[in-house]
C-alpha cells in the first residue's frame, strides 16, 4: 500500500501538479487534495508533511481560499509556496500588501542562513528562482526568521523552527528555478523524512489491487 509521504493542498496554481511530480520523481509518495479537504480525511492520511501550493488569491481578501488552520495542529512540518507563504504570514500575524514592484520571472536567491536549516542542502547562492506573484510579506509573524531574499523581495525564504513551518516566495516546482527541486526534496526528505521508496510500478500495482478489491475480481480466466 502508498502511504502518503507528503500532502499538497491545492489553492488553485496553474503548477500545483509540478509540485507533485517533482516530488514522485524523488520516490516520495504525494498527492493532491483541494485547499478545503476536511481535517479529519487529512488526518487519516497521515503525512509525514504538508506543502501549501500558490494560488491567484489575495489572502487579505474577504473570500480568500483558506484551509482548516488545525493543519498546524497535526505535528508534521508544511511548507507554504507563494500564496502558501503570504497565507502562513496572514495567519500567524504577518502582514501582506500588494507589492509596488510585482515580480514575474526570473530572480536571484540570496541565501542569508544557508546553515541555519537542511532547506538549502546543495542549493547554491544567487541560484535562479521563479517569481510569479503581485502580493508580498511586508512584516514576518513572531516567531518566524528571515532566510532569503531577491532582489524586489525582502522576505524570499522564512521559517519557524520551533513549529517546524517553512514559506518559500517563489515556484521551487517549475524548471526554471535552477534548485527547486533540491530545495523541495530537502523538505520532503531531511525535515519531514519521508521514504523514497515509490515508483510508477508499485503505483500500477497497487491501484489493480485497490479495483480488484472494488470488484471482487480476484484472478484472470
Amino acid at each position: 500500500m502508498n502511504q502518503v509521504q507528503i500532502l499538497v493542498l491545492d489553492f488553485g496554481s496553474q503548477y500545483t501538479q509540478l509540485i507533485a511530480r517533482r516530488l514522485r520523481e524523488f520516490g516520495v509518495y504525494t498527492e493532491i487534495v483541494p485547499y478545503f479537504e476536511k481535517i479529519e480525511s487529512i488526518k487519516a492520511k497521515n503525512p509525514k508533511g504538508i506543502i501549501l501550493s500558490g494560488g491567484p488569491a489575495s489572502v487579505y481578501e474577504k473570500d480568500s481560499y483558506k484551509p482548516d488552520s488545525k493543519i498546524f495542529d497535526l505535528k508534521v512540518p508544511v511548507l507554504g509556496i507563494c500564496y502558501g507563504m503570504q497565507y502562513i504570514a496572514y495567519h500567524f500575524g504577518g502582514k501582506v500588501i500588494r507589492a509596488k514592484e510585482q515580480e514575474f520571472g526570473k530572480a536571484r536567491l540570496e541565501i542569508l542562513a544557508k546553515d541555519s536549516t537542511p532547506l538549502f542542502a546543495n542549493v547554491k547562492q544567487d541560484s535562479i528562482v521563479w517569481m510569479s506573484h503581485a502580493d508580498k510579506v511586508e512584516q514576518i509573524p513572531s516567531g518566524f526568521n528571515e532566510l532569503a531574499k531577491s532582489g524586489n523581495t525582502h522576505y524570499c525564504v522564512m521559517a519557524d523552527f520551533n513549529r517546524q513551518i517553512y514559506a518559500l516566495q517563489f515556484h521551487p516546482e517549475v524548471v526554471h528555478s535552477e534548485c527547486g527541486g533540491e530545495i523541495l526534496k530537502n523538505f520532503a526528505v531531511k525535515i519531514c523524512k519521508s521514504d523514497t521508496n515509490w515508483n510508477m510500478k508499485n503505483f500500477i500495482h497497487y491501484e489493480i489491487e485497490k479495483i480488484r478489491k472494488i470488484t471482487g475480481f480476484t484472478s484472470e480466466k
